[in-house]
């Protein structure tokens, strides 16, 4: 018997939620091919998985297995296992997308899995990924045309849309909080402290020529032309760029800022200083190496590099590095978060620059994701107002949910890193 004799065609999911758009969510719309065999294992690799978590998961209102803990309400097994046999990790995702598993608490229940992340799947059957995780599409890579695409997806998506989460700064990465929790009213003052620290590494001061890579919408050049700085900003995002301007010029600095919709690639001149914000998470770990190449290319003498980088566990990016993975086909495309020990191994080949200084601060992130997703969770109707369906929004709180549950668990870490060239080393 082949397995073939198992393939069940692709049918509609039973998904209490009757209004999911099946032109923009076909994969969430319809359940995917998987023989029966590849569902059964998967079923019973979860279920020993999810047995000896400490989580409450509830199995069709029916059974309950796992050591206690937050709720993980599998209201659909059949569906759920079914997914996650065909599909894993976007499987899971696109199971949450379709309402087949809920949770009071998602990010406690997935800071119990992100915890767990190495091992969750047995050792044998993680040797034998390439057979059955997906490769990334080849539309996704980092080249000129693939990161315009990428970008656009994300950053493109609605400026009112970023505004309803973020704060005033409209600042899209970590802040730096003084302590914890973090409230929402101090939120641009942490954002204004993270993007102060990056400028202080970089050295930024009156007459500096700074390169920014990645404009975001503009809060961190405006604060380095306050300072007295000749800004240079590049981006993608034709969005980001158009409101950019308009910030900068209301702050009255578009004397001193040039915001550029350009390639990394593609910048020319030589600069005191470079800062990139959470920008090399997009540049793929095939292109880390033509992006160290530019940094160094670009870098003035005497000149100093500050970045803010997301980063994973070094064996857990070797592992899966050349896996899709549902943040990358429905969030971050063509996107992959570096190790401290990767970034140290490309600049050392490929470059002069060396990583002088490292400041990890993971728990700031953490309670910056669980204010922007407060935030839009309250703000579900000005969502919906914008043109963006039930389906995207529970999509988009799966994200920050996920996002702050790695850095909860300490999977995920945030770092500002200082990069300095180094002279020739004589004999």
């Amino acid at each position: 018997m082949t397995a073939s004799t198992f393939r069940t065609p692709a049918v509609p999911a039973p998904a209490p939620d009757a209004g999911i758009d099946p032109a923009r969510w076909p994969d969430v719309v319809a359940l995917p091919r998987a023989s029966r065999l590849r569902t059964a294992l998967a079923e019973r690799i979860v279920r020993h998985a999810l047995a000896r978590l400490p989580l409450r998961v509830r199995l069709g209102g029916r059974e309950d297995i796992g050591l206690g803990g937050p709720l993980l309400d599998v209201r659909d097994p059949d569906a759920f296992f079914r997914r996650i046999g065909a599909g894993g990790l976007i499987g899971f995702g696109e199971s949450y997308m379709a309402r087949e598993w809920d949770a009071p608490d998602p990010v406690g229940v997935l800071t119990v899995l992100a915890g767990q992340v190495a091992t969750l799947v047995p050792r044998p059957l993680q040797r034998l990924r390439g057979l059955w995780a997906r490769r990334h599409p080849e539309a996704q890579t980092g080249t000129r045309e693939g990161a315009r695409t990428n970008i656009s997806h994300h950053y493109d998506l609605s400026n009112d849309l970023f505004a309803l989460f973020l704060d005033e700064t409209l600042s899209y990465s970590s802040a730096v909080f003084r302590g914890f929790p973090a409230e929402p009213a101090l939120l641009p003052a942490a954002q204004h402290r993270k993007i102060d620290r990056l400028l202080d590494l970089a050295a930024v001061g009156p007459g500096t020529r700074l390169l920014e890579i990645g404009t975001g919408w503009g809060e961190l050049a405006i604060r380095a032309a306050a300072r007295g700085a000749h800004v240079v900003s590049v981006t993608l995002s034709r969005e980001q760029r158009d409101l950019a301007l308009r910030r900068i010029a209301a702050a009255g600095h578009q004397d001193r800022v040039d915001v550029r919709l350009c390639d990394y690639r593609d910048i020319e001149g030589r600069y005191d200083a470079i800062v990139s914000v959470e920008m090399i998470e997009a540049v793929g770990a095939a292109f880390w190496p033509v992006y160290f190449r530019t940094l160094d290319r670009l870098l003035g003498p005497g000149g100093r590099i500050a970045l803010q980088a997301i980063t994973m566990p070094d064996a857990r990016m070797r592992a899966g590095r050349d896996t899709f993975t549902w943040i990358q086909k429905y969030i971050f495309p063509g996107g992959l978060l570096p190790s401290t020990e990767a970034i140290d191994r490309v600049t050392a080949a490929h470059t002069r620059l060396r990583v002088e200084r490292s400041d990890g601060f993971g728990t700031h992130y953490a309670e910056t994701l669980r204010l922007w997703r407060e935030r839009f969770t309250a703000e579900a109707e000005a969502v919906d107002a914008l043109g963006f369906d039930a389906t995207f929004r529970r999509m988009w709180t799966l994200y920050l949910a996920y996002s702050e549950a790695g850095f909860r668990s300490g999977y995920l870490d945030v770092r500002q890193l200082l990069l300095t060239r180094q002279e020739q080393e004589t004999a």
